[in-house]
């Protein structure tokens, strides 16, 4: 029996209705329905994924999220606000799940095949963790993690700091994890390149992205939107923003964690 038959891959989609810079943005309409409903068809897309769960916080304002999720028929866990590490414990507590992917519900183009590809060359490598973002050559958007519950075990019991507890694998990516890891290349540097939503300029460009996916009734892949972008010089330059804004922010208001 081939190894990936023994591995059960549940994919864990990290969001909250809180955000500071742009609240409520998970639930706003993105082609008739919630912008995380989107991106979680998305990932049902997967061939490697065996699970997919919303995975929210015990917080009131997230009830709204939690109940949308529950009646799109959602597999849906809530636990910690701020320590996002100990919310993925606790629903991989409740999921399974040998390995398990992390992504952010601010990605809703979100591309199964990078997703499979990730998955894939975690297995093929043996590695800890693996991502396409460390460094990241794939547009901003495009985000994946993947890494084994071990490493999620390792990582509760060794990070520390609130930008390793809020940021579920900033630890597992640090010299003092010891993990072995890979990271998955886009086959150009596509990095400069902004498919996600952190801002309601950065809504509207998805908007006008999935506006051009209905009108050619087929599912976008990644290559899809390349060529979309590249024929509308429009898209591309109407969101400006750098690159892992909130990251940052922890990483600048905490300074026991090194940059």
């Amino acid at each position: 029996m081939e190894y990936r038959e023994l591995t059960r891959t549940v994919a864990f989609i990290q969001a909250r209705m809180s955000s500071s810079r742009f609240p409520g943005k998970v639930l706003v309409d993105l082609g008739g329905q919630p912008m995380i409903e989107y991106m979680r068809s998305r990932v049902l897309l997967s061939q490697r994924i065996d699970k997919v769960v919303v995975v929210t916080s015990t917080e009131s304002s997230d009830d709204a999220l939690a109940e949308a999720m529950e009646a799109a028929g959602a597999d849906v866990w809530r636990g910690s606000l701020d320590d996002v590490l100990s919310r993925f414990i606790t629903a991989a507590d409740a999921f399974g799940g040998d390995v398990i992917v992390r992504l952010t519900g601010d990605c809703p183009l979100i591309d199964p095949t990078v997703i499979d590809a990730v998955i894939d060359l975690r297995e093929v490598t043996g590695a800890d963790y693996c991502s396409n973002v460390a460094p990241p050559t794939f547009p901003d958007g495009l985000d994946v993690e993947c890494f084994t519950r071990a490493a999620l075990d390792r990582a509760a019991a060794g990070a520390k700091g609130g930008p390793e507890r809020e940021h579920v694998t900033l630890w597992m990516r640090s010299g003092d994890a010891g993990l072995k890891l890979a990271n998955h290349e886009c086959i150009v540097d596509a990095s400069a390149l902004r498919w996600t939503v952190d801002y309601p300029d950065d809504l509207e460009v998805i908007r006008r992205i999935v506006a051009a996916e209905a009108a050619a009734g087929h599912r976008f892949d990644m290559f899809d939107i390349f060529r979309l972008t590249q024929s509308d010089g429009k898209i591309a330059p109407a969101n400006r923003h750098e690159r892992n804004e909130g990251l940052l922010r922890s990483l600048a208001a905490d300074s026991s964690v090194p940059e």
